[in-house]
């Protein structure tokens, strides 16, 4: 479901969205705050685009950005490792919010309705160490964007670019202090379209839903530096793409979410919704990409998720689960997934976990290894 981060997005407008609404020229009834109960699809809301059936997508226009929608992001993670398999874990990603409906005609470079943030971070394992930071700025005089014809979103000096090349893939850059990536990525495998045909219905609410797309399995190269160190790296990454106007049913207090690459070339990526009554929410979802690039569909019923073991964060005390086991009986997969650290909480405007991970186990009887990223959402 990656990434519906909403709660976030409605912090990061309580604490900096004075200070673009005031570039704006809006009318009383768009300025008004964010609900405090997760719905973005407040009367406020109704006025931006909504997701209400499949489409079909557009490439390269659909990997820029879908202004008239209000939350939007490309997501990035992935596991690399040194020539000595020293791991590690990253992540880049970039979210667009709009603040009005409408963004109205001005010659002004500065005033622009549209907010970027971005968050990096990187997991260390040998050294148990985790770093991550966060960036906002409005679109404005170029400070952030996206752009489709040559796939270019960026935030400040933090950007994922496509090389000069027709299919010459994704280049990664982003810095904070002394920790630094700077990754090429390559798609093995086509775009898989997640839900039905791209649409991803999070709740029984009209509206309540997002296009989705994710290339599943892009072959990573490159270089990382952290700690006044350099290493060449290799692994596999995975990026997420969603757009909406959507949020969270009152009902529901956050996700899980898995992005698995398992070693026979098969990707599961499955969310599921946190209620707050504790009943399990049949809108939970996701995915099994075959080898072959063949995609079987996964409901609430057709996966078990028991948390075997838990993590608390010396830095805001909140309790995580910090180990799974996975079961899809239909699949006959069987599934362990372990951090490769614990302390991979974000700890930025909202606290969240995300952070990479190893995968053992079976699919009928033989068995089977991966790696991936897991996040969770809502927990306090």
């Amino acid at each position: 479901m990656k990434k519906l981060i909403y709660v976030l997005l409605i912090v990061v407008i309580s604490v900096s969205g004075w200070l673009f609404l005031a570039q704006q020229e809006v009318t009383p009834s768009a300025s008004k705050p964010a609900s405090s109960n997760n719905s973005l699809l407040s009367a406020d809301n109704e006025t931006y685009a909504r997701v209400l059936k499949p489409r079909t997508f557009v490439f390269p226009q659909d990997h820029g950005a879908h202004a008239d929608y209000h939350v939007e992001w490309w997501y990035f993670t992935g596991n690399i490792q040194s020539a000595t398999e020293r791991k590690f874990g990253y992540e880049l990603t970039f979210f667009r919010f709009a603040l009005t409906p409408e963004q109205k005609l001005t010659t002004s470079k500065w005033r622009n309705n549209q907010v970027y943030m971005a968050h990096f971070a990187l997991t260390d394992v040998q050294d148990n160490r985790f770093y991550a930071d966060e960036r906002f700025s409005r679109a404005g005089n170029n400070l952030a964007g996206a752009e489709a014809e040559k796939y270019h979103v960026w935030l400040y000096d933090w950007h994922a670019e496509a090389g000069e090349e027709l299919g010459s893939g994704i280049h990664l850059e982003a810095r904070m202090d002394d920790v630094a990536i700077s990754l090429d990525l390559k798609s093995e495998k086509k775009i898989a379209l997640q839900g039905v045909d791209g649409f991803s219905q999070k709740n029984a609410e009209p509206g309540n839903a997002s296009y989705y797309y994710s290339y599943t399995r892009m072959a990573t190269t490159g270089s990382i530096q952290v700690n006044q160190q350099s290493f060449d790296v290799t692994g596999s990454s995975w990026m997420d793409r969603e757009w909406s106007s959507a949020s969270l049913s009152a009902q529901q207090a956050g996700w899980d979410w898995f992005a698995l690459q398992l070693s026979d070339s098969s990707e599961l990526m499955f969310y599921r919704f946190r209620r707050k009554d504790g009943m399990q929410d049949i809108n939970d979802a996701g995915a099994v990409f075959n080898a072959d690039g063949s995609k079987i569909s996964l409901n609430f019923s057709d996966i078990a998720i028991q948390v075997l073991d838990y993590w608390k964060s010396p830095h805001t005390h909140i309790t995580y689960p910090a180990k799974w086991h996975l079961s899809v009986p239909k699949l006959g997969l069987e599934l362990d997934i372990t951090p490769l650290i614990n302390d991979q909480e974000l700890n930025v405007r909202y606290r969240y976990w995300e952070g990479a991970v190893r995968v053992t186990g079976k699919k009928y009887e033989q068995g089977i290894n991966g790696q991936g990223y897991v996040e969770l959402t809502g927990y306090q």
